[in-house]
């Protein structure tokens, strides 16, 4: 076979589908691609207007429009996306995006509505074998393999979303034992241990010794967490016997879902999910629950206790927020993602005076290092990184990053998994930004990857910054025009279990107190991401948490949510004005605003284990709690995961926009109602936001109620 034949056979493939007869991948030119390199005329060819946009006002005024937009209920598809973008500077540099004809995020999202496929959504697809794909109706109620909607929609549901969210989280939870291991091996390594008492604790829990130098507990405590991760999937997890409420762990034997090793775990459950294996859809089901104990005690807990040991517990302080924080003549230094291990060696280096004194030989008044997405949320939260000479604060959410870069002073973007949408490669090559992976698991066209090796953070850490200063150096020669919108936050953070329990006197009866008496009448986790949707945007988010204050519930934000409620003001003290009366009282009283922020979606985690606390103070099992977990905008795999951890801990969970399984009724019914009868949590999916802050409001009373508290 000649190679033009070869080429024609991928044509003629296409004649044996319906529709139309042609390729689409032969319709596709340069243009399509994410490779900087097929666009030789970027450059010239894309024109950036910066003055051609309605600029937002004053943050004061900024804050009074967010509070009157939201009350509209006009974030609909007319007037989209500026009626959903709440953010005042992603609002300018959509604009800028826009006007300039650039592929970005919510254009993208109007463009894929007219071809979304409600099978799809539904999850009503399948693409596991070749006699697909097949897709489930009334009219054809099976697969070709014979297989029933309620398996395909369950089996979806775990295959795509909660074991990809499973193994991304215990992956993370690996990558930062590798971290602390290398930081008790390496001193040299540029890895501090800034909080050996905490490294002690839970080497203590875990039942190590912890009288040992402390570099060699640090070993010790992370080849036990590695080797349990890696555990066979039928030895229990020593980490969840180690950290988990007792109360749970008798039920989750009970039900067959005290989980091995999370690794085989995740092996396991995508076995089940081949072809013509696991049939049964209430198994996928329970299997998603047991990977959802898996994703919380060898993925989130235990990956934000080793952050901490490495990077200082969080500390309760005012930082600033958002993109007016970039400096024209800094060198800006944006880091994104989730792990944030070689970024905070790298902000210790840039606080040294050897390395400011290399940017100011480069013409820079300095050199900063600033957080995004998730990465940023750790960052502006952690002792060890927050009050360094060269930490310059947080930057935005994942919808912001491509705006970010278009405001042109960005010098050097460094990224791990993740949050790095495709299309950084064309905005870094249109304006001058350097872009850097800081780990193999994630790679973009055209751009450097750096090797992960925690044991030569400082040597790559080094490799970073003078990137980022060449970066600076041609930024300056080029004389391009940059606009930086003025917009910036105050807002209150670094809080999590450790510091709220230092807050209050090294004791949570102060809190229990409140709501016992009924001036906090129960807590709601909003975390997660955010979406481009109609409706959402941030607004959504927005709506739900004012909603929740007004009726005296205390918020704890993790995630991109966490941005939100920065720059719409809700995580300043003064919002404490916009809550109850019972809720506003107790805000002014400590200094606090009703948002506390956690920090990122992995510091879930750190939820979590507030409520373990609050729970093992109250002498009853976590379902008890007057607690909801809410993800209003949720994005990708972890959230699902995320929440498959919050129902194996008995809450009920709100998910938005509603998740692949609407398909199948028994699905739906198990989720939503059948679990909760096996002491489980459930799981509620509802888009507007008046009726969710309905739903909150009514299940923390009934649980209340049953905790005797009226």
């Amino acid at each position: 076979m000649s190679d033009k034949d070869i080429e024609k056979s991928y044509e003629h493939a296409a004649q044996r589908m319906s529709g139309d007869n042609i390729p689409f991948g032969t319709k596709l030119t340069n243009e399509h691609t994410n490779d900087p390199e097929t666009h030789t005329d970027i450059h010239n060819r894309i024109k950036v207007d910066y003055d051609r946009i309605e600029k937002s006002p004053s943050m004061e005024e900024v804050h009074k429009w967010q509070r009157d937009h939201i009350k509209k209920d006009d974030q609909s598809k007319e007037g989209y996306p500026l009626n959903v973008i709440i953010d005042p500077a992603m609002r300018e540099m959509y604009q800028v995006v826009h006007n300039s004809s650039m592929t970005n995020v919510f254009d993208r999202f109007s463009m894929q509505q007219p071809i979304q496929c409600k099978f799809c959504i539904e999850g009503l697809s399948c693409q596991l074998c070749a006699n697909g794909p097949c897709r489930i109706s009334d009219k054809v109620p099976r697969g070709t393999c014979g297989v029933d909607a309620h398996t395909m929609v369950s089996r979806n549901f775990v295959y795509r979303h909660v074991t990809i969210g499973t193994s991304a989280n215990i992956f993370h939870c690996h990558q930062a034992a590798r971290t602390l291991k290398a930081a008790g091996e390496h001193p040299e390594s540029g890895l501090k241990i800034r909080d050996p008492e905490k490294l002690k604790k839970y080497a203590e829990m875990a039942g190590l010794d912890s009288s040992k130098p402390i570099n060699q507990v640090a070993i010790d405590f992370a080849e036990w967490v590695m080797a349990d991760i890696h555990s066979p999937f039928h030895v229990p997890s020593k980490a969840v016997e180690a950290f988990a409420p007792a109360k749970r762990k008798e039920l989750w034997r009970k039900l067959d879902l005290f989980p091995g090793g999370g690794y085989s775990e995740v092996a396991y459950a995508q076995t089940q999910c081949m072809t013509n294996f696991n049939s049964d859809p209430i198994e996928f089901l329970l299997r998603s629950v047991r990977l959802g104990v898996a994703n919380e005690y060898q993925g989130l807990f235990l990956l934000d206790i080793l952050q901490e040991i490495l990077m200082g517990t969080q500390e309760i302080t005012m930082k600033q927020q958002n993109m007016g924080l970039l400096k024209e003549n800094m060198i800006n230094v944006v880091t994104n993602g989730h792990m944030p291990l070689l970024a905070h060696v790298a902000i210790d280096l840039a606080s040294t005076d050897e390395w400011q004194n290399k940017a100011k030989a480069a013409g820079a008044d300095g050199i900063q290092i600033l957080g995004h997405v998730c990465e940023g949320q750790q960052l502006i939260n952690y002792a060890g990184t927050h009050n360094q000479k060269g930490y310059g604060g947080q930057e935005g959410e994942w919808l912001s990053q491509e705006y970010l870069l278009a405001t042109g002073v960005v010098d050097l973007f460094m990224f791990d998994y993740n949050c790095t949408v495709p299309t950084m490669p064309l905005f870094a090559k249109r304006f001058g930004t350097k872009l850097l992976s800081t780990h193999p698991v994630i790679k973009l066209q055209g751009t450097e990857t750096l090797d992960f090796v925690p044991e030569k953070m400082a040597e790559q850490a080094s490799k970073a910054l003078d990137k980022a200063i060449e970066s600076f150096k041609q930024r300056k020669v080029s004389e391009k025009k940059a606009y930086i919108p003025p917009h910036v936050s105050d807002c209150m953070v670094g809080f999590s279990t450790e510091s709220i329990k230092g807050a209050l006197g090294g004791s949570f009866k102060p809190l229990i107190d409140q709501i016992a008496n009924g001036n906090i009448r129960g807590i709601a986790t909003i975390v997660g991401c955010t979406t481009a949707r109609y409706g959402q945007g941030g607004s959504n988010i927005f709506k739900i948490t004012k909603g929740l204050i007004e009726n005296n519930i205390l918020v704890l934000s993790g995630g991109c949510t966490s941005s939100v409620m920065e720059y719409t003001g809700l995580t300043n003290p003064k919002a404490a004005d916009e809550a109850g009366e019972g809720l506003k009282a107790v805000c002014k009283q400590l200094g606090i605003p009703p948002v506390l922020t956690y920090g990122a979606c992995v510091d879930i985690g750190k939820m979590t284990h507030t409520a373990k606390e609050l729970a093992d103070a109250l002498g009853v099992d976590t379902n008890m709690l007057p607690l909801v977990i809410g993800a209003p905008e949720y994005l990708e795999q972890k959230a699902v995961a995320d929440a498959c951890t919050a129902v194996a801990l008995g809450w009920l969970v709100h998910v938005a926009p509603v998740p692949s399984i609407t398909g199948s009724a028994v699905v739906v019914k198990t989720l939503t109602e059948t679990t909760e009868t096996l002491g489980l949590g459930k799981v509620v999916v509802e888009l507007d936001a008046e009726k969710t802050v309905k739903i909150y409001v009514e299940h923390i009373e009934k649980k209340r109620k049953e905790l005797g508290l009226q």
